[in-house]
């Protein structure tokens, strides 16, 4: 039996003795000294079996519970060994957060949020003692409280992510992860399908009413077609100015896949304007500091929907929403002759069969493609100021 260290860089699991790290030679020392190690244990089970349980990223508490396997293992009380044994959904959830707080996670505290609504539920029950019927039972009460379908199925796909981790960790047994993996979506497929488009005379007029940090988002969004996630998680390191281009790698898409996005005038001119905190390196800031969730810039939104006279929400007729501006920039793109290679390319949608293999479009054939999308919507926003000033 043993206790082991992670490293924080390349996430090899080695020698508690080792200074730097046995894969890519990163330093474990300082990492260490700052709790940002993960620490392991390792032992085997009766038929030799090696089993490893991520502790946490306290070196004491890995040491008390490494001594405490040996006991377990001495006194042969092996089913007190499995974690699904004891621990409680909220005990769980408290391993999970923890060991994930520092990776960079886009929507950690919409995670964070979804656990402790299930918490609120079943967090002092077993782990092992959760069957199909309790989920689909949380599912009505989440229901009965006014959550909408794909609010509840989201916090769904959250549990499972935690518990499909716990399985990789040996924290769970397939048979713990089962119920998990076949409880159903409330929502069917294509049931919450929006088709609502931003005009725009209404993207003018909320753009006008939205304070300093939201109208630079709306302006972005409207001109590259980015996810909100993608927006609000922008940091300086990610705008190529040489060329041009806003860099996302792999980890920041919702698609997984790298994306290259080109920069327009509009665009330009809001990173030009756009203050830089000290502390932190993302673009878009509410006080100085990053903007963690949604939350707040959806209350900003629906008091600039308010301001502009233009309903907020999906459950509102005619409602706004921040996506369905990535809705209108597809649909004008395609209203201005964007070819749909291109459009797909921007937008992060995935090309259709040997297209997504053949099909690589260049930086220069990207940046074309923008501009007649740019000289298309200023056209035509040009056409409607100079309406509005013939009838004045």
């Amino acid at each position: 039996m043993a206790v082991l260290a992670e490293c924080p860089q390349c996430h090899r699991i080695q020698s508690l003795k080792n200074k730097k790290c046995a894969r890519c030679e990163g330093d474990l020392a300082k990492p260490k000294k700052a709790g940002k190690v993960p620490y392991w244990i390792a032992y085997r089970l009766p038929g030799g079996k090696q089993r490893r349980e991520l502790i946490g990223k306290s070196i004491e508490e890995a040491k008390d519970a490494d001594g405490k396997r040996r006991v377990q293992k001495r006194e042969k009380r092996i089913f007190e060994i499995l974690p699904e044994a004891t621990m409680t959904f909220k005990q769980l959830a408290k391993w999970y957060l923890d060991t994930r707080r520092d990776d960079g996670l886009r929507s950690f505290v919409d995670i964070e949020d979804d656990l402790d609504n299930f918490n609120a539920v079943y967090g002092d029950k077993v782990v092992a003692d959760i069957k199909l019927e309790d989920l689909e039972k949380y599912q009505n009460i989440r229901r009965r409280q006014g959550r909408a379908p794909s609010t509840v199925d989201q916090e769904i796909v959250n549990v499972k992510a935690m518990m499909n981790s716990a399985f990789d960790h040996d924290l769970i047994g397939g048979h713990i992860l089962k119920p998990f993996r076949r409880v159903k979506k409330l929502l069917k497929k294509g049931g919450n399908v929006r088709t609502r488009t931003i005009t725009l005379d209404e993207y003018k007029q909320l753009v006008q009413a939205a304070p300093a940090y939201l109208r630079g988002m709306l302006i972005v969004g409207f001109n590259t077609g980015m996810r909100l996630g993608e927006i609000r998680g922008l940091r300086w390191p990610m705008i190529d100015r040489a060329k041009g281009f806003i860099r996302l790698a792999g980890d920041t898409t919702k698609e997984g896949r790298p994306k290259s996005i080109p920069i327009n005038h509009h665009v330009q001119a809001v990173f030009d304007r756009q203050p830089r905190a000290i502390g932190h390196d993302y673009c878009f800031i509410y006080h100085d500091k990053p903007i963690r969730s949604t939350g707040g810039i959806r209350k900003s939104l629906k008091t600039s929907c308010t301001a502009a006279k233009i309903a907020f929400g999906r459950k509102e007729v005619d409602g706004v929403t921040f996506h369905d501006i990535r809705r209108t920039v597809k649909t004008l793109m395609l209203e201005a002759g964007v070819d749909k290679a291109y459009r797909d390319t921007i937008l992060g949608h995935s090309l259709k069969g040997m297209d997504a293999v053949y099909i690589q479009p260049s930086d220069e054939a990207l940046r074309a493609a923008m501009d007649r999308y740019t000289a298309f919507v200023d056209g035509r926003m040009e056409e409607q100021k100079k309406q509005v000033a013939g009838k004045s």
